[in-house]
């Protein structure tokens, strides 16, 4: 197939990958690879499509398997039907969710191999890389996980070689390709192979490269899908936290040992990558970002205007500070992104890094305490999110988020004997611009819930005493 279909430009404006949201992309080819067939009987193939309908081009990546004959129980997967040059008629299906694609894409990880490129995509290519360690399996069945946004995840139910059935597998599809690396792929590769039991444990991943004549070498590189560990049947932190919060429960020590985890994480990233030492240069670029998100604030939310002398006082002194090297960092950091599994404790997932940052910041070196910040918001939007609802009375609500942010602070000092608090005007200042981040969000999308970053604001931009 040499021609975009007809029909897949008003399939991809419908999926909830698509970033193009109300407007029917227009698609050029900048990459096609097919894959090895297992006896499926379907022709696997892998389609990156230019988006340039928006002010800003898009690639995404589309994976397509062709059928001769409807694939029983998958009609509402078919996305149109085609007719070959020789007058064969094919159905053309989303890939993910045949079986036919999953098998081959978990082969390309799993023995290392390269899928077959087409004469028009010369230069372009697709391996697959396996984690060392990585036990053979085999797969017993296959499902797309339902609900997903940005990408694609496909769950491998699995055996091992003794026939029991061993924690199944899951394999994200990037969606929505850049150039460079993606910081989930190289940061959970790196937790894992260091032996990190706070991630998954990862398989491997796909790294491709397609034509870009915008870059100098006409060429660019980036990560295509990458294989981990699934652990079903498991909560999220946040979940578990609002259901302790709402019975009354203490979660000091679940706070406590999640900071400690956190330590950990962020311990083992800067010994397995590079760090970078705080200059007046490094220091001036993250403060620039800071002063940027404020300004946008201050447009879009009026009640933060009354604050913005007290913010830039505290954006001020922490500038003034003395600050830790840059490492890399989990960068989206919040409750919804740790699982709490039972004989094993906290494990922390999703390192793409803040969805609205483009990709190439997401990869740089950034301050472990940006981290910590993200999570101590995410305990003030327990206790918030449960006071707008009449769940909880406020002031229980605001004692039990004061409890569980000062025993994670407790137990990410303990583990990485660093005294984060002595830091208070920093970390103030990155706190501040998180619940500032927050208050855009919610003025955009749920203006009912803007009283929880804007209170935490004037919390922190006013007080004297530096306590949690």
């Amino acid at each position: 197939m040499s021609a975009v279909p007809e029909f897949l430009p008003g399939w991809i404006a419908t999926q909830r990958w698509y970033g193009g949201k109300g407007r029917t992309p227009t698609l050029e080819r900048r990459g096609h690879w097919s894959f090895r067939d297992e006896g499926w009987f379907a022709r696997i193939e892998t389609h990156l499509l230019l988006d340039s309908s928006g002010d800003e081009p898009a690639l995404y990546q589309v994976p397509l398997t062709f059928r001769d004959a409807p694939l029983e129980g998958h009609e509402a997967d078919l996305i149109g039907e085609v007719t070959e040059d020789d007058g064969t008629h094919l159905y053309v299906y989303d890939g993910p969710k045949d079986p036919a694609y999953a098998w081959a894409l978990l082969r390309l990880i799993l023995d290392e191999a390269e899928a077959q490129v087409s004469e028009e995509s010369e230069g372009s290519s697709a391996r697959g890389h396996r984690q060392p360690g990585v036990d053979v399996v085999t797969v017993v069945g296959s499902r797309v996980l339902s609900g997903e946004q940005s990408n694609t995840s496909i769950i491998y139910d699995m055996v091992g070689a003794d026939g029991n059935a061993v924690n199944p597998m899951i394999c994200k599809v990037f969606r929505a390709i850049h150039h460079g690396e993606n910081p989930d792929v190289v940061l959970q590769s790196a937790l894992a192979g260091a032996g990190s039991p706070n991630v998954p444990l990862s398989v491997g991943y796909v790294e491709g490269s397609w034509a870009d004549p915008g870059r100098t070498e006409s060429m660019a590189t980036g990560h295509l899908a990458f294989a981990q560990e699934f652990l079903p049947g498991v909560q999220d932190a946040w979940r578990v936290a609002l259901q302790a919060a709402e019975s009354g429960q203490d979660f000091a020590d679940r706070a406590r040992t999640l900071g400690a985890a956190t330590a950990s994480v962020h311990e083992t990233l800067a010994s397995a990558l590079p760090t970078v030492e705080a200059t007046p240069e490094v220091v001036g670029g993250i403060m620039s970002s800071l002063r940027s998100r404020l300004a946008t604030a201050l447009r879009e939310v009026p009640q933060l205007e009354e604050h913005r002398s007290a913010i830039e006082r505290v954006y001020a002194a922490a500038e003034a500070v003395e600050w830790p090297r840059l490492q890399r960092i989990h960068g989206d950091y919040h409750l919804g992104q740790v699982l709490a599994v039972p004989d094993r404790g906290w494990v922390l997932l999703d390192f793409e890094g803040e969805p609205l940052r483009p990709m190439t910041e997401r990869s740089e070196p950034d301050i472990a305490l940006r981290d910590v910040a993200g999570m101590l918001r995410s305990f003030d939007y327990v206790a918030g999110s449960l006071t707008l609802s009449g769940a909880a009375d406020a002031e229980a609500a605001t004692a039990w988020a004061h409890s569980a942010r000062r025993a994670f602070l407790d137990g990410y000092i303990e583990e990485s004997g660093r005294d984060v608090r002595a830091n208070r005007a920093l970390l103030d200042a990155l706190e501040i611009d998180k619940a500032v981040y927050e208050a855009i969000y919610e003025i955009r999308n749920r203006p009912d819930w803007l009283e929880i970053p804007t209170r935490a604001v004037r919390r922190l931009a006013m007080r004297s005493v530096p306590q949690t």
